[in-house]
């Protein structure tokens, strides 16, 4: 396989049109599970949570190992190149083999589970290819402005998200499917949390690499989970009389 300029523009072009198109879609509807299934109509088919969150997110951890076990020779060089590669990797390895199987959630519908699948393949194979096949960094990249700022942001984002996870499985015992009013860490400013730490961990990722590629997910990142947070905050507001007016949706003291 070889590297094709063409391909990873055309793929990162379309991934920002999704992202806008999510936007379009979900900017006023939140999508159609957890706390927000109940009140718009429910889908027939389901997974157990732990399930259906192993599924979506395996791809992205897989594809790229696919990607780099058939180059040959593998490349990843110079360091900074196997770093990137392995931010990626680690994050979606926490999130199909750690997450999943401590998350409570709700059942999950098969529906959104096959379009989760589908994006991670996708992305999972844009993200890989271009580090695998494309990227060309100078060999003192990782003492670059670029690199280590990105890389701690990427760092700072997965740990907001990991602690707010934590967090938010811990309003719930075993079997509970209510929801509750959210406390403590980045909870105290804002009702999405997890998500904003998400999103600063993929712009995060997307400074580290400088690439198309990585600011094109990055933008999706935030067009995709952006609204529900947006739609978790009204949902806390209008369920909670006791809820912190204080709190904003995503951004601490913005938004």
């Amino acid at each position: 396989m070889q590297c094709l300029p063409g391909l990873v523009l055309a793929l990162s072009s379309l991934l920002g049109a999704l992202a806008l198109l999510q936007l379009s879609l979900y900017l006023r509807v939140p999508s159609r599970y957890g706390k927000h299934e109940e009140r718009l109509c429910r889908p027939r088919g389901r997974l157990p949570a732990r399930c259906a969150w192993f599924l979506q997110e395996l791809p992205s951890f897989l594809v790229p190992a696919l990607l780099l076990a058939l180059r040959s020779p593998p490349r990843l060089e110079p360091l900074g190149c196997r770093l990137l590669c392995c931010l990626f990797c680690w994050h979606y390895f926490y999130r199909t083999f750690i997450y999943p199987f401590f998350t409570r959630g709700r059942p999950f519908p098969l529906q959104l589970l096959f379009f989760g699948m589908l994006f991670c393949i996708y992305n999972g194979f844009l993200q890989g290819y271009y580090l695998i096949y494309c990227a060309e960094y100078p060999n003192d990249w990782c003492a670059d402005i670029r690199f280590t700022s990105g890389l701690l942001l990427f760092l700072l984002g997965m740990g907001i998200n990991i602690h707010s996870d934590l967090l938010l499985r811990q309003l719930r015992k075993p079997g509970e499917v209510t929801y509750k009013i959210p406390q403590g860490g980045l909870f105290t400013y804002v009702s999405g949390a997890n998500y904003f730490g998400e999103i600063v961990e993929w712009f995060g990722f997307a400074i580290a690499t400088w690439s198309l590629p990585a600011f094109a997910f990055a933008f999706f990142t935030l067009c995709c989970i952006g609204p529900r947070a947006y739609h978790h905050h009204r949902y806390y507001l209008k369920t909670f009389t006791d809820y912190p007016k204080s709190r904003k949706a995503l951004i601490p003291f913005i938004f």
